[in-house]
């Protein structure tokens, strides 16, 4: 069974998350929205609407229908350049190392 148009582009959203190391936060400020919206959108209880699409695609540096077709062609379009350096640590919600000496 094939990914529905929704699913394909919240799924090329979230491998272009990760392929470049940005957070739904740092793409909802890229955006003008806010992360619960990425949130929404990402989580399938709202849409991504095609002028989200071109504003995503444009952020990303890739065209929207590389976007469309899903998450292999929208990580493979992804220019190299904001592409996560690999073994670049991003940073995460883990609690940050502690210093020996607290």
């Amino acid at each position: 069974m094939s990914m529905s148009l929704d699913e394909r582009v919240r799924s090329a959203v979230a491998a272009l998350l990760h392929a470049t190391g940005e957070s739904q936060a740092g793409l909802a400020a890229a955006l003008g929205v806010s992360q619960a919206q990425v949130s929404r959108r990402q989580s399938g209880a709202a849409v991504w609407s095609l002028s989200d699409c071109e504003a995503v695609a444009a952020h990303y540096g890739i065209t929207a229908h590389d976007l469309l077709a899903g998450p292999t062609r929208a990580a493979e379009a992804l220019p190299a350049a904001r592409r996560r350096a690999p073994g670049r640590h991003v940073p995460s919600a883990r609690p940050a190392a502690v210093d020996g000496g607290a």
